[in-house]
């Protein structure tokens, strides 16, 4: 255990020696993921969902990977980029689309859009569009956790855009301070709205940027659901021990603009080409599965039912009603 630890801490984490079924289900849930994603992209294209809408195309094995390593309690919160991690939590595909669409049956009965739904069932606390504002959200749950003297875990995501942010590092002070069960969870997929990483940190390595405070930080191959997990299990387990936070720099990478209205002109064709086609997440899964034995039958029949899931999803948010004018003055306030 030592030895494993080491070597994450080196910036190797260790493969997870996941069985075929954990990986098969890691496949699923990523395609699934990737197939909503699409189906929002087209609902968006015919005017069914307006506002802002980020595609999370290409992440998939980033919140996947994450989420196979935490349990029963742990919480998650984000920022707009966001559907992935909703399916991933376990939320119900037709409340998230509903919800895109701004229809009553979505989980913030739709009034939240693509960036602002909740679901306190599982756990997942937004969705938020202030840029870097969830981590501070988030390192709030690990200190609830802590003051509840409870063994739950902040999963807090933040984009590399966001990673430079003054209240992030005042979150990693507190954090650190503390003891605060938090994995920081910087998704680097390179580009801001605009801007390369490279031209906007001077920090080349993010997951050094909780060094000041002591805070253990690791870069992991994003585009690896395995190498996620991997690194998951040993962040999740310094937390769970009282051991304080734990930073994470997951190096992805997105295949669509920042949203729906970026064309995306800052990055050549050929260098997302060469992503898609040599550091897929959801290929790089099925070419290990397809080494322990699955057959292009068992493929097919995942296709299928995650394709049926999505048109049910997209089918049930056209079906669904606007909200009622009254909609407006509900969840306002909370009674103490």
């Amino acid at each position: 255990m030592a030895q494993a630890a080491e070597k994450t801490r080196r910036g190797k984490p260790r493969e997870s020696a996941l069985d075929k079924d954990h990986l098969l289900r890691a496949y699923r849930d990523m395609l699934l993921i990737r197939r909503f994603e699409e189906k929002a992209g087209q609902l968006y294209g015919m005017g069914l969902i307006g506002g802002f809408c980020h595609l999370y195309i290409g992440q998939e094995a980033v919140v996947v990977g994450m989420q196979m390593a935490v349990g029963k309690g742990d919480e998650v919160i984000t920022s707009y980029r966001d559907h992935g991690h909703m399916l991933a939590t376990g939320m119900d595909p037709k409340g998230v689309m509903a919800e895109l669409t701004g229809r009553s049956g979505g989980y913030s009965h739709g009034k939240g859009g693509s960036m602002h739904m909740f679901s306190k069932t599982a756990n997942f606390f937004g969705g938020h569009g202030i840029v870097g504002a969830q981590v501070s959200l988030g390192t709030g749950l690990a200190f609830s956790n802590w003051y509840r003297g409870n063994d739950r875990v902040s999963l807090t995501y933040l984009g590399e855009g966001a990673s430079n942010q003054g209240q992030v590092y005042e979150s990693f002070n507190l954090a650190a301070l503390m003891k605060l069960p938090v994995v920081f969870v910087i998704e680097n997929n390179k580009y801001g709205m605009g801007t390369s990483v490279d031209r906007a940190s001077a920090s080349t390595d993010l997951s050094k940027n909780g060094a000041p405070w002591g805070i253990p930080g690791v870069q992991v191959d994003g585009m690896d659901v395995l190498a996620v997990k991997a690194a998951a299990d040993v962040a999740v387990a310094h937390c769970r021990a009282g051991k304080g936070p734990y930073l994470l720099e997951v190096k992805t990478y997105r295949y669509r603009g920042h949203s729906m209205s970026d064309p995306a002109r800052y990055r050549t064709r050929e260098e997302v080409q060469m992503m898609r086609t040599q550091h897929d997440c959801i290929e790089g899964a099925r070419s290990k599965l397809e080494a322990m034995g699955v057959e292009e039958a068992e493929f097919k029949r995942i296709d299928d039912e995650i394709k049926a899931l999505v048109q049910e999803a997209a089918d049930f948010a056209q079906a669904s009603p606007e909200p009622e004018p009254g909609e407006l003055y509900t969840n306002v306030l909370v009674e103490g």
